[in-house]
């Protein structure tokens, strides 16, 4: 079992060179994402689901406590630099190599794109058992968001990818295995909304199954 925290900001030269497992990508929709969670039409307005606070014996907790924390929002930005494509959320003050977009991670470098952006290699996923979570469009592009069905026992063919027009939100529910988003442009910013607890379990998918994930994305 996993126990150590990952890195969230390293040097791709760090990683090894590991096989690829190609995700499948579907287009969003209300059908494609039932279980996932919702396309959502406007933010404002929109709330999330909040998880009550878990019992840790027999006695339950009571019923008007245990989910008054409410939510944070902030900026998620999306951006490549170079092969690397980064993020950045505002709401809970995290900063992430997202993924990269060579088969090499060693090869990929921050400063010019060496290769077409047509995939991001993706190393890790998470989850929130505190609460679901809102990825706005601020810029009216294209993304891709990678997910997976709740579950800790995640393997690769669990995960598929949706691609949005970017006219609509994407929201996930509680415990649905995730990434941030992945622009088709270069940045993209969105306006996320999630649980104020912020709990997350994370899969190292590199570390722990020896592969890491190959996310299409459409030309622009």
């Amino acid at each position: 079992m996993t126990t150590n925290a990952p890195t969230y900001i390293f040097d791709t030269a760090d990683k090894p060179r590991l096989p690829l497992h190609e995700v499948p990508l579907i287009e969003a929709s209300a059908e494609t994402l039932d279980g996932y969670g919702c396309l959502v039409d406007r933010a404002e307005g929109f709330e999330i689901e909040i998880v009550r606070w878990p019992a840790q014996g027999w006695r339950p907790v009571d019923e008007d406590t245990g989910d008054e924390a409410g939510h944070v929002e902030g900026l998620f930005t999306g951006f490549w630099r170079g092969d690397v494509l980064y993020g950045r959320n505002e709401a809970v003050g995290g900063h992430y190599v997202l993924g990269w977009s060579t088969e090499d991670p060693s090869q990929a470098g921050t400063e010019t794109a060496s290769v077409a952006r047509d995939a991001v290699r993706l190393w890790h996923l998470n989850y929130h058992p505190d609460g679901g979570q809102l990825f706005f469009p601020l810029d009216g592009h294209p993304f891709v968001f990678p997910a997976a069905l709740p579950g800790d026992d995640i393997t690769p063919d669990k995960v598929v990818a949706f691609h949005l027009d970017g006219t609509r939100g994407l929201y996930i529910h509680p415990n649905v295995w995730h990434e941030g988003i992945f622009p088709i442009a270069d940045e993209q910013r969105f306006l996320d909304r999630q649980g104020a607890v912020h709990a997350r379990v994370s899969c190292d998918f590199g570390r722990e199954l020896g592969v890491y994930l190959s996310v299409p994305l459409p030309r622009r």
